[in-house]
């Protein structure tokens, strides 16, 4: 069970006990005053992780970790059109590059949902950094509202100046920190600590770059982009500074030819396909650096 659940398990209950005894006619014997009673309920350390997902393929850590995030999820459906859902769209995405990464082998591989669960923003580049991500791959279906005959998918990079403004917050909360993308900046002044992981941020957004760059190469046969493939902006699911991430806006789902190949098993698997491929060589690229 989540600590969120827990939590409100906790408040809940007791009125549910209440209002059930009451329904029933039934009365609790009020104890005599001066007398103290305490509820002890043992709730999950702070400082213990929770909720992160599963890990599959092999059990060795020092391969790399992929994280993919299907955008959306439980109360938020996120865009709609052509009778469909972006939320259930874009999980069908998801799970079949989650199953083309471990057909390929070689790396590890987590979802931050694989149902129908709603997730805050800021809890899913989280959860790839707690688990020392070493790519975290978000997924999204856009939309053009009234306007008709756009189509194409688009890849997302954490812009420079929003990059900037994540280093400064990541530094200003984490100083304290050991290391940061193999950058040591445990016994730093601030100053310095503060350039450091700019540094890092930067060696992180050219990565980022240099993946998305792969992402259009690999599926430029097969996949169907937006004459603006390469795209950056201040978008908060990017803004892990030690995680190379990107966004992936499958295509418009307010286009019906596009909805329709994204939940084909024809469109999910070229997609799959592309961006494995796409993912396997970035890792061998980074082997070799």
């Amino acid at each position: 069970m989540s600590l969120r659940a827990q939590l409100w398990l906790v408040f809940l209950l007791p009125v549910a006990i209440m209002a059930g005894l009451y329904a029933f006619g039934l009365t609790i014997p009020v104890p005599h005053l001066g007398r103290d009673y305490v509820l002890r309920i043992d709730l999950p350390q702070g400082n213990e992780p929770v909720d992160l997902p599963t890990i599959y393929g092999p059990q060795d850590r020092s391969r790399p970790l992929v994280v993919i995030d299907a955008g959306h999820g439980g109360k938020d459906p996120g865009s709609s059109g052509s009778g469909r859902r972006e939320k259930t769209l874009v999980l069908g995405l998801a799970l079949a590059l989650k199953d083309a990464l471990l057909d390929q082998g070689g790396v590890r591989v987590a979802l931050t949902r694989e149902d129908d669960t709603f997730l805050v923003l800021e809890e899913r580049p989280e959860i790839a950094r707690r688990m020392d991500a070493d790519l975290f791959i978000s997924i999204h279906a856009d939309s053009a509202g009234e306007i008709t005959g756009i189509s194409g998918a688009s890849i997302y990079t954490l812009s420079s100046q929003a990059s900037d403004e994540a280093a400064a917050r990541f530094a200003e909360r984490e100083n304290n920190a050991d290391r940061l993308n193999g950058v040591e900046v445990t016994g730093q002044s601030d100053a310095v600590s503060d350039i450091l992981v700019q540094l890092s941020q930067r060696r992180v957004q050219q990565n980022s770059a240099e993946f998305a760059a792969l992402i259009v190469r690999e599926g430029r046969s097969t996949l169907k982009f937006h004459p603006q493939a390469r795209r950056s902006a201040a978008l908060a699911v990017l803004r892990a500074p030690d995680v190379p991430a990107v966004l992936y806006e499958s295509g418009y789902i307010t286009n019906p030819a596009d909805a329709a190949r994204l939940t084909s098993p024809e469109g999910q698997r070229a997609f799959a396909e592309a961006l494995a491929r796409a993912v396997r060589i970035y890792f061998a690229r980074q082997t070799r650096e």
